[in-house]
C-alpha cells in the first residue's frame, strides 16, 4: 500500500505493516489482536489521527479504555502527531461516557438525572442501613459485614452471575444466610430506586438498559459515534460488550484491540468469551494481528510462544523481535522454599553488581503470600524492594495478631503485643487491657500473670481460652513450629469472627508456620519478622516511584500486567501453586492460569528466571507437590534450560 506524500504523518515509516492495516482501515469491524509488547497504544493513536486527518469529524469518533488518564494520554499523543483536533473526540472509561450519557436521558430508564453516584464507601453504608432496617446485624451469626456484601453485589453483576453462585463458590460458609442475603440485595436495590442513587455498577445496568429498551436514543447514539475504538477489549465484562454492541447498531465500525491471551481478570468480571466471541457478533470482522514485539530478545519470545500454544482456545499468533542475543530463559528446581528466597536473592545481587538497577528486576508471583519467605531474606541481605499488589505480611492485621502471641512467650513485658492480643478478647477494651497488662507484667512468667490476671478480673470469660492456650504449652521446651500451631489453633475461632474472607487469610498464617519450621529458636524466629520493614505501601504505585530510591520490585503478577523490566523471576512456578490446585478441575480456571502464566513472561526483556521448590507439604489438602508447574514442564532444553540447586 503506498500511501507516502497522501497525509501529513508519515504512517510507512512510522508504523510496521500490521499496525498501518489497522491504522489504514476506515468502515466495518476490525479486532486487532495484539500481541505483547506490540505496540497497540501506538496503533490505537496513530488510529485516531489517520480518522482526523482523513477528514472525519472528531466530535463522531469514541476511543473507550480503562482509565480516563490513558485515554487523555492517548488523544494527546494523537494531537501531538496530527494537531489539536484529535483532543476533542470523545475519549474515557466506560463508566465515565455511561455517567455523561445517563445524565441527558435517565428519566428514559426511570431516574431523575440528578441522580447521586454512591462511591463504595457510601455503598457499604446504605447496605448497613438495610441490614439494620431488616434486624441482621446481630440476629444471624456469623453474617457477612457490608464491604462482603457490596464486593458479592458488585460481582454478581459484572459476572452476570446469580448472587447463590458467588456464595457457594467464594463464600460457601456464609451460604446458611443465603435467604438473608437476598433480602438484602433486593431491599438495597429497592432503596437505590427510592432515593435516586446509583452505584458504580449501575452506570453500565442502566446504560445497556437505556440503549436496549430505547430505540431512538440507541439510533441517535449510535450515528453520532460513528467511529468507536476499545482498547483492552479482553477486559471487558458483558454490560461494556453490550453497550458496544448496541452503540455500534447502525455502523459496525468498531475497532477492538486487545490479547486473548492476557485475558486474566475473570475475578474482576471481564469475559474471555467477548474477544473471542467479536467475529461472530460482527460477521464481517477483519482480524488483524500484531506479532512484532518490541520488548523481549528472542529466546523470551519463543518460550512465551511455546507456553501459550498450550492453549485450548486462542488466536493464532507467533511474537517475534528485531532485537537480536539474549539468553535461553532458566527452569530452577531449588528443593526448598528458602533455598528458593537465597538462589533469588543471590541472583538479585549478582545481576546488580554486573550494573542492572535494581528498578529494572521484578520477582512475580501468583498470590500475595508467595513472596513471604523472599522478603525476609531480601531483608536480610539489604535488598529495597517494594511490594505491588498483595500485602506486606508483616504489616497485615491478622499476621500481626499471631505474631503478638508469639512475642510474649519471649517478652512477658511487651505491652504492644499484649494489648493487641487482650483486645482480640471480647468485652476487653483499652481500660481494662492496661489493669490486665499492668497485673500479668508484674508475675515471672505468662502462666502465672494470666493466672493473676483471671483472680483480677474473673468475669471476663473470655480470659479463659487464653490461658488454657499458655497452661497448655511449655513456653520454654515447645519447639518454633509446635508453638505456632498452638497459637494457629486458638486464634482461629477469632480470625473466623473478624474476617469475611478467613479462608484466603488462613492461607496466609498456614505459610507463616512453614517459615517458622525453619528456626531453631523464637527469639531469631521474631528478630526476623522485626527487621526494618521497606518504607513503602503495599499498594504503592510503581510510577510514582521516587529515583533516587533505588529498589527492586516484588509484585502479584495481576499487578503487574502491562510493566515491563530488564529481568523477571517468577517464583513458585509448582503444580498445585501455580496453576493452583482448585483450577485444576476447572477447564476455564486452568486456562486463565495459562494465560497468567504468559503474562508473566511476557514482562522480561532480557532475562527471565522460572523457580520452584520441588519438597512442599501443603497443609490444607495434605499433599506434597514437586512437579514444575504444568505450563513450563516437559520444555525442551534449548527454549528452557533446567537446572537443580545442589543442597
Amino acid at each position: 500500500m503506498n500511501i507516502a506524500g497522501q497525509y501529513r504523518i508519515d504512517y510507512e515509516k512510522d508504523l510496521n505493516p500490521a499496525q498501518q492495516q489497522a491504522v489504514m482501515s476506515t468502515d466495518g469491524p476490525l479486532l486487532v489482536i495484539a500481541g505483547a509488547g506490540s505496540g497497540k497504544t501506538r496503533t490505537l493513536t496513530y488510529r485516531v489521527a489517520r480518522l482526523v486527518e482523513e477528514g472525519i469529524s472528531p466530535s463522531a469518533i469514541l476511543l473507550l479504555t480503562f482509565t480516563r488518564k490513558a485515554s487523555a494520554e492517548m488523544l494527546g499523543r494523537a494531537s501531538l502527531l496530527l494537531d489539536r483536533r484529535c483532543e476533542k473526540a470523545s475519549g474515557g472509561t466506560f463508566h465515565s461516557f455511561a455517567n455523561a450519557v445517563l445524565r441527558r436521558y435517565a428519566e428514559a430508564v426511570g431516574f431523575d438525572r440528578r441522580y447521586t453516584i454512591l462511591d463504595r464507601a457510601d455503598t457499604e453504608s446504605l447496605i448497613g442501613m438495610v441490614k439494620k432496617e431488616l434486624g441482621l446485624t446481630k440476629k444471624q451469626h456469623p453474617f457477612p459485614r457490608n464491604q462482603t456484601l457490596a464486593n458479592i453485589f458488585s460481582k454478581a453483576v459484572n459476572q452476570d452471575v446469580a448472587i447463590e453462585d458467588i456464595i457457594y463458590d467464594s463464600f460457601p460458609h456464609f451460604s446458611d444466610n443465603l435467604d438473608s442475603m437476598l433480602k438484602v440485595n433486593e431491599a438495597y436495590r429497592a432503596r437505590k430506586v427510592q432515593h435516586s442513587f446509583l452505584d458504580y455498577d449501575d452506570l453500565l445496568v442502566f446504560m445497556n438498559l437505556l440503549l436496549k429498551e430505547n430505540r431512538e436514543i440507541r439510533g441517535k447514539l449510535s450515528s453520532t459515534y460513528r467511529y468507536i475504538l476499545v482498547d483492552e477489549y479482553q477486559d471487558t465484562n458483558h454490560l461494556q460488550a453490550e453497550i458496544l454492541y448496541q452503540l455500534a447498531d447502525r455502523h459496525h465500525n468498531v475497532m477492538a484491540v486487545g490479547d486473548d491471551s492476557q485475558s486474566i481478570y475473570a475475578f474482576r468480571g471481564a469475559s474471555f468469551r467477548n474477544i473471542m466471541d467479536f467475529p461472530q457478533v460482527f460477521p464481517e470482522t477483519t482480524i488483524i494481528g500484531l506479532e512484532e514485539n518490541y520488548r523481549s530478545v528472542q529466546p523470551i519470545l519463543t518460550l512465551t510462544n511455546t507456553i501459550i500454544a498450550r492453549a485450548v482456545e486462542r488466536y493464532e499468533k507467533q511474537l517475534f523481535t528485531r532485537k537480536s542475543g539474549g539468553s535461553t530463559p532458566l527452569l530452577v528446581d531449588c528443593g526448598t522454599e528458602n533455598l528458593q528466597s537465597q538462589f533469588v536473592a543471590g541472583q538479585i545481587g549478582v545481576l546488580h553488581r554486573q550494573g542492572t538497577p535494581l528498578q529494572e528486576i521484578a520477582v512475580l508471583f501468583r498470590a500475595g503470600f508467595h513472596s513471604f519467605d523472599l522478603e525476609i531474606e531480601l531483608t536480610r541481605e539489604h535488598l529495597p524492594f517494594i511490594k505491588v499488589g498483595g500485602f506486606k505480611f508483616t504489616e497485615s492485621a491478622h499476621i500481626k495478631d499471631m505474631l503478638a502471641h508469639l512475642r510474649v512467650m519471649v517478652n512477658l513485658r511487651d505491652r504492644i503485643s499484649w494489648y493487641r492480643l487482650l483486645l482480640l478478647l471480647d468485652k476487653i477494651g483499652p481500660k481494662t487491657a492496661q489493669k490486665l497488662f499492668d497485673v500479668i507484667s508484674a508475675e515471672s512468667s505468662i502462666q502465672e500473670g494470666l493466672r493473676a490476671a483471671g483472680k483480677h478480673n474473673g468475669k471476663h470469660e473470655s480470659l479463659k481460652r487464653i490461658q488454657e492456650l499458655y497452661a497448655g504449652m511449655n513456653v520454654r521446651s515447645a519447639s518454633v513450629a509446635e508453638s505456632g500451631e498452638a497459637v494457629l489453633n486458638y486464634y482461629l475461632p477469632i480470625l473466623k469472627e473478624r474476617y469475611d474472607d478467613h479462608p484466603k487469610r488462613l492461607k496466609d498464617l498456614e505459610q507463616l508456620l512453614t517459615i517458622m519450621q525453619r528456626y531453631g529458636s523464637m527469639e531469631s524466629f521474631l528478630i526476623d519478622m522485626a527487621l526494618e520493614p521497606p518504607n513503602t505501601a503495599a499498594d504503592d504505585n510503581l510510577s510514582n516511584g521516587q529515583p533516587d530510591q533505588e529498589r527492586l520490585v516484588l509484585s502479584t503478577i495481576h499487578s503487574a500486567k502491562g510493566l515491563e523490566w530488564d529481568t523477571v523471576f517468577i517464583i513458585w512456578a509448582l503444580d498445585g501453586r501455580f496453576p493452583s490446585i482448585h483450577a485444576l478441575d476447572d477447564p476455564d480456571e486452568l486456562e486463565e492460569e495459562l494465560r497468567l502464566m504468559y503474562v508473566a513472561a511476557t514482562r522480561a526483556r532480557k532475562n527471565l528466571f522460572i523457580t520452584y521448590p520441588s519438597r512442599v507439604y501443603e497443609r490444607g489438602v495434605g499433599l506434597i507437590y514437586g512437579r514444575p508447574s504444568r505450563f513450563v514442564d516437559d520444555m525442551p532444553d534449548d527454549i528452557l534450560e533446567k537446572r537443580i540447586l545442589s543442597l
